[in-house]
């Protein structure tokens, strides 16, 4: 069984930097804390529907990204755990390396 509570907790105080940002860097970090959510939820419904198509995560605005990062994040662990048996570490190893480049670029 993967142990997604590193993910669970990146996602988590990655989300909380995003709340806390001031208006004028939130304007500059959202497209890329966007990116990171899609691409979280992106990774979500592969494990989970894997001959769905995948449907891309809307940009319902700045505001908006830090539940984005923290909603996709907890998706994907719970399909990590849904789905232990398809390639879940290597999922799980991306994922937190990607949490990790975005939260070095706030």
């Amino acid at each position: 069984m993967l142990d997604c509570v590193p993910l669970l907790d990146a996602v988590d105080q990655l989300a909380g930097r995003y709340r806390s940002l001031p208006q004028s860097r939130l304007r500059r970090a959202a497209a890329v804390g966007l990116a990171l959510a899609r691409e979280l939820s992106a990774e979500a419904q592969r494990l989970e529907h894997p001959d769905a198509p995948v449907r891309q995560m809307p940009d319902d605005g700045m505001f908006v990204i830090a539940e984005q990062i923290a909603v996709s994040g907890h998706d994907l662990a719970a399909a990590l755990a849904a789905h232990p048996d398809r390639q879940g570490q290597d999922v799980l190893d991306r994922a937190l390396r990607r949490v990790a480049e975005t939260a070095a670029e706030l």
